[in-house]
This record gives structure tokens, sequence and C-alpha cells, in this order.
């Protein structure tokens, strides 16, 4: 599956209810006393830009502030570092709702602009640094006297990193992904999962189960490089059923057929695909760690902006050789 953690969230969070247990569960008391969570909707449009797309997903709600109409931004992150300058993508899809707005409007009508909330959902393999939500924490200078020029808004952070398992809550399908992808960098994976997909037993009598065991199966077979077919399901046979555990070795043969997971359903890597960027990205940031620990977030950082396959993969056959994590650096700034 390309982007299972896009696919996966996208799928969850396009379903109302999951989306609306979620706010009801993480938002303030102050941003739910301001929301008619009744009135939610999805809003189809992504402003994400089509080569972002592989890193970020995008969900777009329009719901009543206090009677106004306004629009709830989620942004999802799951790269296995925090992004710096996220505050700058956000204000760009803040100003491309705006923009939208006011074309949508009829001719001649001058109407106030909605307030846009800003969401980010991350789960990386290290924390979220705190005191970076706001856009100002970007900037030097004297910052506090020249607020009045300065666009500085934060934006709600949930770090699944931060939470304990009791702390995860929702429906049971934004649960169970919340878990997945909470755990799905962290080798123990394999020991939570039968606690995950337990949790998977009311919602498989409904008439929509089946489809929501088959959309958390996929993402499984997609990110679980070193578990076989034959290990879910006797994860699932002990979690849920034999039913169930019969159901995975169909599906794993309906995915080597569809030609999505072969080499995944039998525990295998085949690698990577030469001249993706993704792999090459992972590439450098498994590299750093394994040889300059302390400068992988600074590395991954600028690696994040860069595109230009070359490069990359100049930057990554570099590791191996260099010496000082400052002539990767140096890379870098080239390639920029």
């Amino acid at each position: 599956m390309k982007n299972p953690h896009d696919k996966l969230f996208r799928e969850t969070w396009s379903n109302i209810a999951n989306a609306r247990s979620f706010l009801q569960n993480y938002l303030t008391e102050d941003l739910l006393g301001l929301m008619d969570l009744e009135t939610l909707e999805v809003v189809k449009d992504s402003f994400i830009e089509k080569d972002l797309s592989e890193y970020y997903s995008d969900m777009l709600y329009r719901v009543m502030l206090k009677g106004t109409p306004g629009f709830v931004y989620v942004l999802f992150e799951h790269k296995s570092y925090f992004d710096r300058y996220v505050h700058l993508q956000l204000l760009e899809y803040m100003v491309k709702i705006w923009r939208l707005t006011i074309k949508q409007q009829k001719q001649g009508r001058q109407a106030c602009l909605p307030v846009v909330i800003p969401l980010l959902i991350c789960h990386g393999k290290r924390p979220w640094p705190e005191n970076t939500q706001r856009l100002s924490s970007l900037l030097k200078g004297p910052v506090k006297e020249l607020s009045n020029y300065i666009p500085d808004f934060g934006f709600e952070l949930y770090d699944l990193a931060r939470f304990t398992d009791e702390q995860i809550k929702g429906t049971i399908m934004a649960r169970v992904v919340q878990l997945l992808f909470k755990y799905v960098f962290d080798p123990g994976l394999q020991k939570k999962l039968p606690d995950i997909l337990s949790l998977m037993k009311t919602l498989l009598e409904k008439d929509t189960g089946l489809q929501y065991f088959e959309t958390i199966l996929r993402y499984l077979f997609s990110t679980m490089d070193n578990i076989s077919a034959e290990t879910i399901k006797e994860i699932a046979e002990k979690a849920l059923s034999k039913q169930e555990g019969e159901y995975i070795m169909t599906l794993a043969e309906k995915l080597r057929q569809e030609g999505k997971a072969e080499g995944k359903i039998e525990g295998k890597i085949e690698g990577k695909i030469e001249g993706k960027q993704e792999g090459l990205r992972d590439a450098i940031e498994l590299g750093m760690t394994l040889k300059f620990p302390g400068h992988v977030d600074e590395v991954m950082e600028q690696v994040a902006n860069l595109s230009d396959l070359e490069a990359l993969k100049k930057i990554k056959d570099a590791i191996k050789t260099v010496t000082d994590a400052s002539q990767i650096l140096l890379l870098i700034n080239k390639a920029s």
C-alpha cells in the first residue's frame, strides 16, 4: 500500500463519528464550549501541495462556532522527526481556505472570513518538542516589541507519543487507529497487537465491521516488515476468533494477487524501491542515527525539504564515508 499512514488516516477521520469523538475527547473545554459538534461536516477541499502529499495528510471540517461558520483544519504529520517549520505550512493552508471562501462568495458580497482552528496530530519516534506550537517560536529579535507586525498563531498539538494507552479515547476505530499509529515505529508492536485487535470485537458485530477489519489488516501488512500473515492470523484468532484468523489468510492471498503486499505478508523485506524520496530519507535517518546520533534532528529537518533524488542519494552515500556531521550539513546546503 502506498502511503499507508495517509490512507488509514483519511479512511478513519473522514468518518464523522470518528472525527466527532476525537474532538470531544481531546479539545479543551473552552473550545468545545464554542462548537456545535452536531453541525460537523467534512469539506472535501485539500490544501496540501502535491509534492508534499507523501508526507502529510489533511482533513478539513466545517463546524458552527457560536452560531457562525468556522473551520477545523487537521494536519496529520507521520514522519519520525518533528517539522520545525510546520507553522508556515499551516499558515499557507489557512490562507488558501480563506481565499477559497472569498472565491465562493456571491458576487458583490463581502462577508467576514471564518475562523480556522489548526490541529496537528503526530506519531513520531520521539516526542514533539515542547514550547514550539506558536509561530513566534521560530523568530529571533525583539519579537514581543514587534508583535503588532507578526502574524502569530498556535496550533493544537496531539502527540501520540505523550499519551498513555488509557488516555487514548474515542470510537473503537479511532482508538484502534491511534494505538497503531502510536506503536507502528515501536519494535514492541507485535506484543501490543492482541490488545489492540481485541478492541474490534464489538465493531465486527456491525455491518461495517469487516470493512474496518480489512482496512486495519491492509495497514499492518504494509507497515509491519518483520511479521508474517501467519503470525497476524494467530494473534487475531486469540484476540478475536478463528473466523477472523481465516479471513486474514484470505485477504493475504487477495493482496498477493493484487500485487500490493508482495513480500510483506511473508514477513520479508524486499527493500525499498530505489529512487523513492521516502526510502532515501529513511536511509539517511538510519545512517545518521547509527553514526551521528546527536545530529539526527538537525539533519532531518533540512532533508525533509529536499526533493532532488540525486542529492538525496549523495547524502545517503556520504554518511558512510564522512567523519563529521558538518560535512553532511554542507552537502545539504549545496543541494538546497
